[in-house]
């Protein structure tokens, strides 16, 4: 069940968000998209109280309750962010709005964005582990080896992202140099050493 529901609030996630959408920039009906954007963490919150009263119930915990705490530290901490930037571009393709910025590229400004999501992978990782550790506390003298298990995975998931963010700040990835361009004085060698013999020619 808690599988189930996992799936059906990713689902209402997206549903929600293009409903949103569709009713600030194609409809106008700006406070219904307000409305239906902030319906969005009521998802995690069901999703949240479901999984507490599945335990209360005597549920042994398992894989799927650890699932359920990671889904929802990555929606807490990514899920404003995947709005905003889905948003953007809904004004500028529905209401002719400006172009969202593009993130960068290249050097340091790349290594900051890298750490800003990093930033976020922490507390998504935070967020897990804290609903992981309440869990434990709750279940008690219980089997708690898969909610433990979860928790490495969500530190291990933030230690990997750091280590790959940290190295755009090691080694900045370089915006590539334009091409070289061509001296029109310049006269390859070849064709300066050939010119003797028509110099002959005309003497």
């Amino acid at each position: 069940m808690i599988v189930a529901l996992i799936i059906a609030c990713e689902v209402g996630f997206w549903v929600l968000l293009a409903l949103g959408l569709a009713a600030r920039y194609l409809l106008k009906w700006r406070r219904t998209s307000v409305v239906l954007l902030l319906c969005e963490p009521l998802l995690e919150l069901v999703l949240f109280t479901v999984t507490a009263i599945d335990l209360k119930n005597g549920a042994e915990p398992g894989w799927e309750h650890g699932l359920a705490a990671l889904y929802i530290g990555f929606t807490v901490a990514y899920g404003h962010y995947t709005i905003r930037w889905l948003d953007g571009h809904a004004a500028h393709r529905l209401a002719g709005g400006p172009p969202p910025p593009k993130p960068p590229r290249y050097g340091m400004a790349r290594a900051r964005h890298e750490g800003r999501l990093w930033l976020r992978t922490v507390l998504a990782a935070a967020v897990a582990c804290a609903l992981l550790q309440a869990a434990v506390w709750y279940v008690g003298d219980g089997d708690t080896s898969s909610l433990r298990s979860f928790q490495w995975t969500a530190l291990r998931a933030a230690g990997i992202h750091g280590l790959i963010a940290l190295t755009y700040t090691i080694w900045p990835k370089q915006e590539p140099s334009a091409l070289p361009t061509r001296d029109p004085e310049h006269v390859p060698d070849v064709l300066v050493s050939g010119t003797g013999k028509d110099e002959k020619q005309v003497r």
